[in-house]
């Protein structure tokens, strides 16, 4: 227990270190910017497309299990619409949707900085005088926070769309009956709700990940090591901020 604790004040210690290494003035700012853009473009964009299917079917799916197990006469045909809007926009879009670009996201920035670690691209930067952690991680932070708010809508309007379409293929539910519950009591907050915890799921995805890769030390067995630790601890504490996150702004 007592080695338990050491290693994660350890970790939490080495993490705060290097984030104060990487939230610097660049010394080159159109470096920076245009490793954001091609960071944005690799982490962001390359997401979107298992983000618009995993949306799609998840609406499909949510529509489909509600209307045929939660069948009641007494409940308003609008309430399977209104539910599934509810779960997408106060959790799938944000959190699940998170975890799932956690695991895709995530490995790939620790696998990327872990092999430039132990192939000495890290510590050939340091003798040459650049900030490394800055160089490197700055820029996947910076794409992650911005990209991840973008990848939620999309994932939000995917999933409405993906429920709408039930409506369309089959007779489970009817179009009238979805867009009644999509608008019955909707509250704006929520979208707002669910781009705020994306913020900071982007954050976490970005900075957890580089922290494993850029202390990675050993061979090819390591780098994959530390993938998968990036990607459980990161998922962990997406979690814990959704708790926190919920009780902040909904309570």
């Amino acid at each position: 227990m007592q080695g338990l604790f050491t290693s994660f004040f350890k970790n939490v210690g080495r993490y705060a270190m290097l984030m104060s290494r990487v939230f610097v003035l660049p010394d080159r700012w159109r470096e920076t910017v245009r490793r954001t853009f091609q960071e944005m473009s690799a982490l962001g964009l390359n997401s979107l497309g298992i983000v618009v299917i995993i949306s799609i079917f998840m609406g499909v799916i949510m529509i489909i299990q509600m209307k045929l197990n939660f069948s009641n006469p007494f409940l308003p045909p609008y309430t399977t619409g209104m539910a599934t809007r509810e779960m997408l926009l106060l959790e799938f879009s944000s959190t699940v949707m998170s975890l799932i670009l956690a695991g895709k996201v995530g490995s790939n920035i620790a696998s990327e900085i872990g092999t430039m670690r132990i192939t000495e691209q890290i510590d050939a930067m340091e003798i040459m005088g650049v900030n490394s952690a800055n160089y490197l991680i700055f820029p996947k932070i910076t794409a992650m926070v911005t990209m991840m708010p973008l990848l939620c809508i999309v994932s939000m309007a995917m999933g409405f769309l993906g429920g709408y379409s039930v409506g369309w293929f089959s007779e489970i539910i009817t179009t009238q009956e979805f867009e009644l519950g999509l608008q019955f009591g909707f509250r704006p907050f929520y979208v707002f709700y669910g781009i705020i915890k994306c913020v900071v799921y982007g954050f976490l995805i970005a900075s957890v990940s580089s922290y494993y890769g850029y202390y990675v030390h050993g061979g090819a067995l390591d780098v994959g090591r530390s993938s998968t630790e990036a990607v459980v601890n990161s998922s962990v504490l997406i979690l814990l901020a959704d708790i926190v996150l919920t009780n902040f702004l909904l309570a």
